[in-house]
């Protein structure tokens, strides 16, 4: 969703702008790099400092990404400090994040700014400011629906990233860089910004408002466009399944046919792979959130709680409440 603003970042301009970047521990690496290096490449192609950044931490100490490696920062977040655009970045542990007024701080920041963004989980740290009541916003597809159930004042839409007004929003790495090459596309030109994804080899521009896949095929170079058809119902149909017959009437061949086209493609049929689509889709709920058991087994579409760890411990070794135990 897009929507012009007098004051917009999103336009053509040649002063420099300042980007103040927030990055709390538990942020993926990929989407600290997939916001800062964009910005990199672009003021090397474009000669100049059409961007000026810093990275700070709520405490002024290196945050720690998901990988294990440190981000080294500039210092502590100062919502005082006057910037053309913030940034927030977050990942696990950032939707239940409680840093002593740094709502407040984030708050304070991003009224001053001509703009505000959540890249990830950093969208939970927005809401939670009270930055994204009555606006359109998107967050990483793991977390959306509980976003949602949260913060019900916000439009959430399953959007790849969304630009509502000042504020834009993210849902992971690969979305924060096309939002980075529509930043630039606009304010330094359309040579510009394929310059940029020519330097990272990236051919795979999309749409702010394409659907963010909870399984990703690339540009499906070599696969059967049937196989891929597959999998985008079955993930469509994690919380009910269908059955295989079902999903094969939807692809317009038989069952026996995507069979073979399942066995040739990924080496395994369509109901083992639907299988381990859901179990993966549970496994990540038992990790990264405190939803219960039952709850999960419901949305990974299992009639009961048991025969949801029954399947869950046949996959992965161990039952769902040892493995969050853990």
């Amino acid at each position: 969703m897009m929507k012009s603003e007098a004051l917009s970042i999103f336009r053509e301009e040649h002063a420099p702008l300042t980007v103040t970047l927030l990055v709390l521990s538990g942020s993926s690496l990929m989407c600290v790099a997939s916001t800062v290096d964009p910005l990199r490449a672009a003021n090397r192609i474009a000669g100049r400092t059409a961007f000026d950044w810093k990275i700070v931490s709520p405490d002024g100490a290196p945050p720690i990404t998901t990988s294990g490696l440190p981000i080294a920062v500039t210092g502590r977040f100062d919502p005082d400090e006057k910037t053309g655009m913030l940034v927030a970045v977050g990942g696990f542990g950032t939707r239940d994040a409680a840093v002593p007024g740094l709502l407040a701080g984030v708050r304070r920041a991003a009224k001053a700014a001509r703009a505000c963004g959540g890249v990830e989980a950093g969208t939970w740290l927005l809401a939670r400011a009270g930055l994204l009541d009555g606006r359109s916003a998107t967050t990483h597809w793991e977390d959306m629906e509980d976003f949602a159930s949260a913060f019900p004042g916000t439009d959430v839409r399953p959007d790849r990233y969304v630009v509502d007004g000042p504020v834009f929003t993210t849902g992971g790495a690969s979305p924060t860089f096309d939002l980075m090459l529509h930043l630039i596309r606009t304010r330094l030109g359309m040579a510009v910004a394929l310059d940029v994804a020519s330097v990272f080899i990236y051919d795979q521009a999309k749409a702010a408002t394409d659907a963010q896949p909870l399984v990703s095929l690339g540009r499906l170079d070599g696969y059967d466009p049937r196989l891929a058809q597959a999998i985008r119902i079955m993930e469509t149909h994690v919380d009910k399944p269908l059955t295989i017959s079902a999903i094969a009437r939807r692809t317009g061949v038989t069952a026996r046919t995507l069979e073979l086209i399942f066995k040739a493609s990924i080496g395994e049929t369509p109901g083992a792979y639907y299988l381990r689509l859901r179990l993966n889709a549970a496994r990540r709920l038992v990790l990264d959130t405190r939803v219960p058991m039952a709850e999960i087994a419901e949305r990974a579409g299992f009639s009961s709680a048991a025969t949801f760890s029954r399947a869950f411990s046949r996959t992965f070794g161990q039952p769902p409440v040892r493995l969050r135990r853990r």
